[in-house]
């Protein structure tokens, strides 16, 4: 038990904290552990070590989003990382806009559901690209329409399919996209207390820009909780540098689709004898029938090829491949 102060010591001792004789932070024990407060409604599950890494891996992400979507857009895509932060369910979904694109993604093989929120004016700008336009965003946000809601939902799958590549030093997931959701109100994954972690992608496509959300559960990555740190996450990297990757990119690379035409033969006709051609009216070609046609694989000429036919289709018979400098 502590020394018990007399009155009149107490006096004295309040007295000299009153005339600045005496210093309270001079009185103070340097031992002492310092008293943090600590609020149960918001229990911090996400560590600053945790954001780090998921904004590592979002990163990636980021990248392969920006290398992969142009090919669908036909259209400059910028991705970067543009903050993470934790924040309770219900704070996450009180701050959304009506209309919003959700994307409720299974995260198989661990527990429950990741959110994938994209701003409204880049999915018009996404639309209208698809559709053939500039890629501009409406002036004046609507409900979408079933017809963009399909044209969505594709892209939708497409960003979701790249998570796995990014994920896979921390666990080899399998996403699968439930649904798609335009009100918040419908993407009740959790309480709404729960914690969350978001990692907001600041998305440029052409002139339109917005975010990109990631909202991720703890009680979805608590089972992988002990991997996402940088140590782990650099030393697998390493583990992974000395892999050969040559097979992979050959079965990415024979996954992309390129337009193949045959040159069956050219010809100049007059304009007045094009605007009076008839069914039946013989165009007549620079090249025989028995002579071999031009194909080419986008706009490079690679084969010699026969004309033919297979069951009821026209098809052509290669006879010689064009090689790099012939």
């Amino acid at each position: 038990m502590g020394e018990v102060l007399s009155q009149s010591e107490i006096d004295n001792l309040l007295a000299a904290l009153s005339s600045g004789e005496l210093d309270v932070d001079q009185m103070q024990d340097p031992s002492d552990k310092q008293v943090k407060d600590y609020d149960f409604k918001r229990p911090a599950k996400f560590s600053k070590e945790h954001l780090r890494t998921l904004e590592i891996i979002y990163e990636h992400y980021g990248r392969l989003i920006s290398t992969n979507l142009p090919v669908y857009l036909r259209k400059n895509v910028q991705v970067s990382v543009a903050s993470s932060e934790t924040v309770t369910f219900s704070e996450f979904t009180n701050a959304l806009s009506n209309p919003v694109i959700l994307g409720i993604v299974d995260f198989n093989p661990l527990n429950g559901n990741a959110i994938i929120e994209l701003s409204s004016n880049l999915g018009f700008a996404m639309i209208d690209r698809m559709l053939g336009g500039q890629g501009v965003p409406l002036e004046k946000s609507r409900d979408f329409s079933d017809i963009e809601m399909t044209i969505l939902q594709k892209l939708m799958v497409i960003c979701m399919q790249l998570m796995r590549e990014p994920w896979r030093n921390v666990a080899e997931i399998n996403p699968m996209m439930e649904r798609i959701e335009t009100n918040a109100q419908f993407a009740q994954v959790i309480a709404p207390s729960d914690m969350v972690a978001i990692i907001s992608l600041s998305v440029k496509i052409g002139e339109a820009e917005g975010f990109m959300n990631i909202c991720l559960p703890y009680f979805t990555l608590e089972d992988v909780m002990d991997k996402l740190n940088t140590k782990y996450w650099y030393s697998t990297m390493q583990k992974n540098d000395n892999e050969n990757y040559e097979e992979h990119l050959e079965v990415l690379i024979k996954k992309i689709d390129v337009p193949v035409k045959a040159i069956l033969g050219r010809s100049q006709v007059s304009v007045n004898d094009f605007l009076n051609l008839q069914v039946g009216d013989i165009i007549r070609l620079d090249s025989r029938v028995d002579s071999e046609m031009d194909v080419f694989v986008g706009n490079i000429q690679k084969f010699k090829a026969l004309p033919g036919s297979s069951k009821d289709n026209y098809a052509v018979r290669i006879t010689s491949v064009i090689r790099e400098g012939e």
